[in-house]
Formats: structure tokens, sequence, C-alpha cells
């Protein structure tokens, strides 16, 4: 699912307009009716409901909602702001419609009109829409006020009043809602932690916009969900032996962080890389032999942490970084490997530290590596930013400029590509933010490229089946207790679940 920005829903909705074709009052009939079914399947039926409006087409929302809940007997109020002139065209047929039933329609034009609410209301939200591009003031700004100090359950149509759909909203005020109804296809805005105060949960609803739009139009950031993933699989053939899946090699290890290579390497040889060596220092041997048995263990000079890298020519793929410590040393042995090894290869944890203290080895990855930084690495590596939009220009940015593959780690893990194209993930919940949950992407990213999937379908597929295996683990034990090796033991699940062809 492509991820559009304002403008673009603007452009599909005039597309439908013009190709169904559909009259826009229609349309946004289709909208409200939509709303309406929501809020009639979601434990509203009976409810009763304070509808704000603005006097744009989110406005005309509202009204046509208005209609059709005191249609089925339900008790509304409808409230406008009033500033002295008419509203859109199909904001004031809405509006005739409505004066046609027996609906309260009262107006807010100055701060004493704005009424009291009794607790037991449904506030619907439908000032403004995805369109608002500068901050509320005044009279509007105050009433946004006045609902967020409600207790009420405030349901937005299209999106919270006041929040910026592609950029930063900063300290503008914004409606906080409990549930957002929007329209088609995910907004940016829902996809960043810093508005989630404001967005509650949000539901797209299907209003049957045309499909052909998708077609012929093309957006920078693509929605990743399950069907999206599925697409990506590539089933085994009957005649398969391990040679055809790949040999990766798991860089990773020191006196202390033995488990972050276990982890590592489990996910690597679980999501079905055909052999698996890990390169670790001598202390890590004898945990690596008890620990995984489906692997092989490299020894590397060093006791305590790896010294060197012995040859890796005879690999597919490499992961690298997981528990190998900060050793002065270490950026030689990057260096060393990023000039003998051109292959796939996937950086993170410590090894991301070691390039972000040494920024000519930046210059020196061979391209289409995968580097999978959380949010402080990339400041480490990039520089500092000041909100999540500008986190996601600058990885958008650094990949091209490096041409890296970017897996920014997330509640929705971006990956970001040098081809213009950058990835959202809808998979995964707050039980994987926990040591170790890092140190399995890295194995799962490692062992697809090891069995031959090009990089940027590696980093997206491995992102998703990540988080989809921890939404299946958290099915059976509470998010508080989920472990990275729970996630392990899920993949095998996840990958049945997105692809059920293989059972």
């Amino acid at each position: 699912m492509e991820i559009l920005n304002a403008a673009q829903t603007r452009a599909w909705d005039e597309f439908t307009m013009q190709h169904e074709p559909i009259a826009s009052i229609d349309l946004m009939e289709r909208a409200a009716g939509a709303c309406y079914q929501w809020l009639m399947r979601n434990g509203f039926q009976g409810g009763r409901f304070t509808i704000f409006c603005g006097k744009g087409n989110n406005g005309g929302d509202g009204l046509a909602l208005a209609r059709l809940l005191n249609h089925s007997k339900h008790a509304v109020t409808v409230y406008i702001l009033e500033f002295g002139h008419l509203g859109t065209e199909d904001f004031q047929s809405n509006l005739a419609a409505l004066h046609e039933t027996e609906t309260d329609v009262r107006f807010i034009s100055a701060p004493e009109t704005i009424p009291a609410i009794d607790p037991k209301e449904i506030i619907i939200d439908a000032l403004f829409g995805s369109g608002l591009s500068r901050p509320l003031e005044g009279l509007t700004a105050l009433l946004v006020k006045r609902l967020n100090q409600s207790r009420n359950t405030v349901i937005s149509i299209d999106i919270p009043s006041g929040l910026y759909v592609d950029k930063p909203t900063g300290t503008n005020t914004v409606v906080k809602a409990k549930h957002t109804l929007s329209f088609q296809s995910q907004k940016l805005a829902f996809l960043v932690g810093e508005n989630a105060p404001y967005f509650g949960e949000v539901h797209i609803l299907d209003i049957g916009l045309h499909p052909e739009f998708l077609d012929n139009s093309s957006s920078s950031f693509t929605w990743v969900d399950k069907d999206y993933a599925a697409r990506l699989y590539r089933p085994r053939k009957k005649f398969s032996h391990k040679g055809h899946f790949g040999h990766a090699a798991i860089i990773s290890g020191s006196r202390g962080m033995m488990g972050a290579t276990v982890l590592c390497t489990k996910a690597c040889v679980r999501i079905g890389a055909g052999k698996v060596t890990a390169h670790i220092p001598m202390c890590g041997h004898t945990i690596m032999q008890t620990s995984i048995p489906e692997a092989m263990s490299k020894i590397e000079s060093g006791e305590d942490y790896l010294k060197e890298i012995s040859s890796l020519e005879n690999y597919n793929a490499v992961g690298i970084g997981p528990g190998i410590g900060s050793h002065e040393q270490f950026d030689l042995i990057l260096e060393s490997i990023f000039d003998r090894f051109k292959k796939p290869m996937v950086i993170d944890a410590d090894a991301l530290t070691i390039l972000s203290q040494n920024s000519a080895l930046l210059k020196r990855m061979p391209a289409s590596c995968i580097l999978t930084p959380h949010p402080k690495e990339l400041e480490r590596l990039f520089g500092t930013y000041t909100n999540e939009f500008e986190a996601i220009e600058r990885t958008i940015s650094k990949s091209k400029e490096f041409n890296i593959i970017i897996v920014l780690k997330g509640h929705h893990t971006m990956v970001a590509t040098p081809s213009d194209k950058t990835y959202m993930n809808s998979s995964g919940n707050p039980g994987m933010a926990k040591g170790g949950s890092g140190d399995v992407l890295t194995g799962i990213i490692t062992g697809l490229l090891a069995q031959g999937y090009d990089p940027e379908k590696a980093a997206v597929l491995g992102v998703f089946l990540h988080g989809h295996a921890a939404d299946l683990a958290v099915k059976q034990v509470a998010e508080e207790f989920l472990n990275p090796s729970d996630v392990i033991d899920h993949l095998g699940y996840a990958l049945l679940d997105l692809y059920p062809k293989i059972s």
C-alpha cells in the first residue's frame, strides 16, 4: 500500500470523481457512510454525539455523518465554527440537508459560545482535515484546548485537527483523539511517535477510491503489510539442497556479550540460511557449540574479543557487529572486511558505533550494505536531529549519499533505499523494546541475504517477519514478558501465516 501525502490524497479524490465518475458530494457521502458504519460496529451504537465542524470539506463529512446518525435515531448536536463566511459548496449542501432534519445545529462565534459538554457525549472532530497548512489560532485553538480538557471520547475524521500530514507539528495546538477514522491509505503523520498523543488508534476506512490512480502515480513511501511482504517471499523448490541457500557468516561476540552472538546466529539459522558460521573469539567457543549445534564456529585470534578476521571469500553474506565491543583496533578490522568482501553485508550494534567514530570508514562501505541503527545510533552516525520527520529525511538522504540501505529501527521501522523508495513497516509491538531484539533482526536479514534475496527485499521482508513473529508471540505471552528468543521461536509460524502455501 502506498503512503500518500496530502496533495496526492486530494489528487486521488479528483481522479475518482473524474474516472468513476462520481460527484464530490457523493464521495463525501461515501466517506461519512464509512465513518457511520465504523461507529455502529465498534460499540458506539446508541450513543449521544456532539460533532464539531469547520466549514471545509472535513466539516462537510461531519455534517453528513450527523444526518446519518439522526436518521438512525441517535441524539446529535452539531457545532459549527463561525467566522462570517460561507463554507465550501459541499459543506453548504450538507448543511442545507441537515437543516431538513431535527438535528440541533449551533454556531461557535466567540469564546463564550464554546459549550460545556456532558461527559457522556461522544465528540466527533470534523474541524479540519489533511489540507491544513498552518497552526490553529484564536477561537479555533481555544475550542481545541477545551475539547482536550474534557474527559470525553474524541473521534477525529481524516486526521486530528491541527495535525500536519507530511511535516512536524511541533508545539501547535492539536486535537487529542482516542480514535482517528482516516480514509483509503496510511499517512506519514500516523507513523511517527511524536504524534502518538494525538491520533490514538488509527482506522483506515475503504471509501472506494478508484484503484487505477495508484497505477499511474508513485509515492516515495510504501506501507509494508502482510500482503506486501507475502509477495517478497520466494518458495523453495522441491529438489533443493543446503547449497542453494547460501553460507552466512556472523562476526560477533566478546567476553560477557556472547548472548548477542547466540541470538543473531540462531535467527540466521532459523530463517533458512543453508549454512551459518559464527566468527568468534576463543571465550565464546563452548557457548556457541552448546547453544547452537546447527551452526559452525570459526575461532579467531583473541581470547576475550576479536583481534582479526580470517578469510570471508566463501560466504554469500555477512552480518557484523552484535556484541563485538568497541575495541580500538576494530576499525582496522572493519576496513579490512570492507576491502575484501564486496557481497551483501549487514552492519549493526557495536560495528555502527565504530563507524560513527571513524567517518572515513563510511565512504569505504561496499554498495548495498545494510545498516540497522536505532535512533541514537543514527544520531551518532549522521548528526543530531530535532524531530522524527527530520530523522526520516536524514536517513533517506544518507542512504542515497552512501548508496546503502538504512534500516531505522522503531515502532514502524523504516527501510530507506538509494532507489527513491522508502518502506514503513506495519508489524511489531512494544514487547520488542528489549536488549537482543536488534541482534535477532541482524541474523534474519543476513540469513535472507545468504539465500539470495537482493538487499532491498531482504531488509523489507526481514523487518516484517521480525515484527510479525513478535506479534504472534504476544498472543501467548504478555508484551512485558516477550524475549528476543521468543521471536526466533515464532519465525516459522510468521512465515506460515505470511505464505500459507508452504504448509
